[in-house]
């Protein structure tokens, strides 16, 4: 069975957070942060926006573009970080806004790694026969984590959700390879705070972890694909930094036109940022039906995880 994408939808907030409007408040400057992250803007979620607002815009698109009647849906997978509460799950309150009874909904934690894993997750009941149409949603509200007093990391993250519908695909296209793996010794680099719950990096232990794990997943599930490097249409890795983005382009081999840059506009979306780069790459017509792709990410955990895939249904 071919498992693949059979529809894909996103949705941002209104309001951008522009390197300028930190200026204001925190000792940093927009060439500072441009230079540094390649982040020029992202988007904040308003007060009253949580991230299932989010994820609920952006599943809606998905279904409507899968064609498909919201009651082939067989299971909810949502990848955050920043739910609105501990429980119930972002999944299950989709459920219920969705009008969707009696399947499973559930929330994976990975961080920024969650909508790989998440893939692999629907891909595994889709292929056992268990469920034919799986909801996969990448969505984080980063906003209300991010310390605002810290010019290192506050500048860093933005909101958004983007989301597909996994299902059978025609021969030739689909997920061809994934690769996924943790290493817990890294925990203590990227971590909520006890006290206030607020987001807290080892920014330089994060960034080479980041530049070694980057490259090397994506050249081995390329490989494991039984594919070169010159073969692949678009990487998209995760929006973090251009910095590790650029390092995991050159680690693959693939020329910098392929790769997808989304981190000026939308910041470090977390879950959210691969979904996100891959609507804007089929929007541009840089992706599109039969295009080989690789999806790549790391995350807090710390988590790893990338994707080959041919797109297309």
């Amino acid at each position: 069975m071919n498992i693949g994408i059979v529809g894909i939808g996103g949705y941002v907030p209104e309001k951008r957070m522009t390197n300028h409007d930190f200026e204001t408040f925190l000792d940093t400057s927009d060439e500072w942060i441009t230079k540094m992250t390649g982040i020029k803007e992202r988007r904040f979620a308003a007060e009253d926006q949580e991230t299932s607002d989010l994820a609920y815009e952006a599943a809606e698109r998905a279904i409507k573009d899968a064609g498909i009647r919201k009651d082939k849906i067989d299971m909810i997978l949502v990848a955050t970080s920043t739910g609105d509460h501990r429980f119930p799950s972002v999944a299950c309150q989709l459920q219920e806004r969705l009008g969707l009874r009696n399947i499973p909904a559930m929330d994976q934690l990975a961080a920024c790694t969650g909508f790989i894993y998440s893939m692999v997750t629907a891909q595994q009941f889709i292929q056992t026969g268990a469920c034919k149409y799986v909801l996969v949603i990448g969505a984080e509200k980063l906003s209300k984590i991010a310390d605002m007093t810290d010019r290192n990391t506050a500048i860093l993250f933005g909101d958004g959700a983007a989301a597909v519908v996994l299902g059978e695909v025609s021969p030739g296209h689909g997920i061809i390879n994934y690769q996924l793996g943790s290493d817990g010794t890294g925990g203590q680099y990227l971590y909520d705070r006890k006290d206030d719950h607020l987001l807290a990096m080892n920014g330089r232990e994060v960034f080479k972890f980041a530049v070694r794990i980057m490259g090397d997943m994506a050249a081995k599930t390329v490989e494991e694909a039984g594919l070169k490097p010159e073969e692949i249409d678009m990487l998209i890795p995760h929006q973090a930094n251009i910095r590790i983005m650029e390092s995991s382009r050159q680690r693959l081999g693939v020329d910098k036109d392929k790769m997808s840059v989304t981190v000026d506009r939308y910041g470090n979306t977390s879950a959210a940022s691969i979904p996100l780069s891959l609507l804007h790459e089929l929007d541009k017509g840089r992706v599109k039906a039969g295009s080989k792709i690789v999806l790549v990410g790391f995350g807090g955990g710390l988590t790893y995880g990338a994707i080959t895939l041919v797109y297309g249904k």
